[in-house]
């Protein structure tokens, strides 16, 4: 049996480079005060033996740990369905990836889930926490709060520790969303620049500000339309075929849909064909999100608004690794401001 060789040791490292064991330590610690030819000779020492930091006790020096608890208030078996969870993780799997920081994947489904969630950020495992897809009613916010982590939270908050919406937001709270509400009146006003008065809008799930908000842009442009023109849904394929059913069903003269997200357009896209409607020529469709692997590949490829999901992602990252926690409520980090809602442009293609 072949003998592992032992792991090169910082000692072995400082005799390498011919400086003490605590010059060492600081220049893997990423300490400053050691002189830049030293800290050459320590980095190339280090490569030299393949030497590798005990994480665990570098944490203890430094109390970091180089990793970042990305939370998805979402079961498993929709954030691996549905494409948006896969680009927003790419852009923060990117941005942390740049920094040497691990990603740790915590997806919730139930309470148990909460207080799980809760008890592993509180235990110091981690930098910080990037949230996001949370419901109105969610107790994660609280949770991540007694915590006491770094927290960036993906899309505006509509809680404040708690407190149901409309009762405003907790202004340190730092965010990173999409235009939303103008998106959806830009997509809107297509529609009725394509001629369409009797449009209808498939929700999203509103427990969630990105779904109200789009509906709130909806009725910004369509403030007169009959209330049976709005149906509820869930940003789910499934959820846009019951949506569009029920449209129908409603208003069979229904010549326009704007639906809350890609998903639920291509549901609705699909109970169209079913009822021998012709897209765009009976009923113009327009989705949100321009996600290439669902807007591309519906019949007619769709048109929707493009929000760039794995920009969001990649700058959540980027504000928790600057430090979210040192600025005041209200106040910019490092040029940043502690909201920041990203535009979003309308894409034509074939379905309006």
């Amino acid at each position: 049996m072949t003998e592992t060789a032992p792991r090169p040791t910082l000692e072995a490292v400082a005799a390498r480079a011919g400086v003490s064991r605590a010059t060492v330590s600081r220049v893997v610690n990423g300490a400053e005060g050691v002189r830049a030819p030293l800290a050459e000779r320590v980095r190339r020492a280090v490569e030299e033996l393949g030497y590798v930091p005990n994480q665990a006790a570098r944490s203890l020096v430094t109390r970091r740990h180089d990793a970042v608890a990305v939370v998805v208030a979402e079961p498993e078996t929709r954030v691996f369905a549905d494409p948006f969870f896969a680009l927003q993780l790419r852009g923060i799997s990117k941005e942390l990836t740049a920094h040497d920081t691990q990603l740790v994947l915590l997806l919730t489904e139930g309470r148990e889930d909460h207080a799980r969630v809760g008890r592993y950020l509180a235990g110091g495992h981690v930098d910080g926490a990037l949230v996001f897809s949370l419901h109105l009613d969610d107790p994660l916010p609280g949770l991540i709060r007694r915590a006491g982590v770094p927290t960036v939270f993906g899309g505006r908050p509509g809680w404040s520790d708690g407190t149901p919406a409309g009762a405003g937001a907790d202004p340190a709270v730092v965010y990173v969303d999409s235009d939303n509400r103008g998106g959806a009146r830009e997509a809107v006003r297509h529609l009725v620049g394509l001629g369409r008065t009797r449009i209808g809008h498939i929700t999203g799930a509103l427990d969630q500000t990105s779904a109200v908000d789009r509906l709130d842009g909806f009725r910004d442009v369509m403030a007169d339309a009959d209330p049976a023109l709005v149906v509820e849904s869930d940003f789910t394929p499934s959820g846009g075929e019951r949506a569009m059913r029920e449209l129908l069903d409603r208003r069979p003269d229904l010549d326009a849909v704007f639906a809350a997200n890609d998903l639920a357009a291509s549901g609705a896209l699909r109970v169209l064909r079913e009822r021998g409607l012709r897209v765009p020529e009976d009923v113009a469709v327009v989705g949100f999100d321009d996600m290439l692997p669902v807007a591309e590949q519906t019949d007619p490829p769709l048109t929707t608004v493009r929000q760039d999901i794995e920009e969001m992602g990649r700058l959540m990252a980027r504000i928790l690794l600057r430090g979210p926690d040192r600025a005041g409520a209200g106040e910019d980090v490092d040029g940043l401001p502690r909201g920041v809602v990203l535009p979003t442009t309308l894409v034509r293609r074939a379905s309006a």
